[in-house]
């Protein structure tokens, strides 16, 4: 069984304008709200790939009972632990130019929801396999994500990790099965502005003699690489009409394990993680399964001889 982890998930609440400006009243046009969270919105792409999963976190109040509902709705499955705080509540503004996101901190945990959390832990087994993925909540210690490691580890099952910056280089002598930085965040890593193919690829070369087993970039509209063994490869964009960028690497990292529990082939994973990523980008909020397969066919994956 695939697991996500979202310990701090949302409902976000998206507003279309045609325009904003701060310190006036801003009417929008049309509105709407889903359950949100790297690891919720993995959990719904292992889904449209018909891949079962179980969703992990924490969740209260309404917020929390509508995350709930959502995923129930959704054909998810989920286990998350009732709190007594209140899941947060996320704003992504949307205009024709922009897309900016206004993320709470997220609720107090009490020393109990956290215990209680920590016990699903103790049922895994080595054929699991979890994705971790997204910021903690500020009453998590800083180091929650290496507990958890160590848990995983534990019991034989395997973890890909899906966390920004210093934070992942701290995880990868666990051996991830998969990390995906984009470029903005492994120029951060390394201090080091990144342009051409051939300026990422000793750092994506890095992460992988780190300890990750497989490590993709994700270039945005210029593609992605992917670093597997002594080889990497690179995936060419595909071209569309950007509608929702907010999931693409969350679906990215959804895709390649999706494929790769199936066919432990990391070339085959890589190609449907490219194409989730893309499908998410160029649909409004998920891509329709038969929309993810024309994505998938399109996307051509070659081997970067060095």
């Amino acid at each position: 069984m695939i697991y996500t982890v979202t310990l701090n998930p949302a409902l976000d609440y998206f507003m279309n304008f045609e325009g904003v400006t701060l310190g006036k009243v801003n009417r929008t046009g049309k509105t709407a709200q889903f359950a949100g969270g790297k690891g919720i919105m993995e959990s719904r792409m292992l889904k449209k790939l018909g891949v079962p999963s179980v969703a992990w976190g924490f969740a209260g109040g309404f917020s929390g009972r509508e995350i709930l509902r959502q995923l129930t709705a959704d054909g998810i499955d989920s286990d998350f632990v009732p709190i007594a705080g209140e899941s947060r509540i996320n704003v992504k503004l949307k205009t024709a130019a922009d897309e900016t996101s206004l993320d709470a901190a997220g609720p107090h945990l009490t020393a109990d929801e956290i215990d209680l959390f920590l016990e699903k832990f103790e049922g895994l087994t080595p054929v699991d396999s979890v994705v971790l993925a997204g910021a903690i909540p500020p009453s998590l210690p800083e180091n929650f994500y290496e507990r958890l490691i160590a848990k995983i580890h534990a019991k034989g099952a395997q973890f890909a990790i899906d966390i920004d910056g210093q934070k992942l280089l701290s995880t990868l002598a666990d051996r991830p099965l998969v990390v995906k930085p984009n470029r903005e965040e492994l120029e951060e890593i390394f201090g080091q502005k990144l342009s051409a193919l051939t300026d990422i690829i000793p750092y994506g070369k890095k992460l992988l003699s780190a300890g990750a087993q497989h490590v993709m970039v994700s270039l945005a509209g210029d593609g992605a690489l992917l670093f597997a063994g002594a080889k990497v490869y690179f995936a060419a964009p595909i071209k569309g009409t950007v509608k929702n960028s907010i999931g693409a690497g969350d679906s990215t990292v959804a895709g390649f394990i999706a494929e790769f529990s199936r066919s432990h082939d990391p070339i085959k994973a890589f190609r449907q993680g490219v194409a989730c990523g893309t499908a998410k980008v160029f649909s409004e909020n998920m891509p329709t399964r038969e929309f993810l397969d024309t994505c998938y066919d399109a996307i051509k994956v070659i081997e970067i001889r060095r």
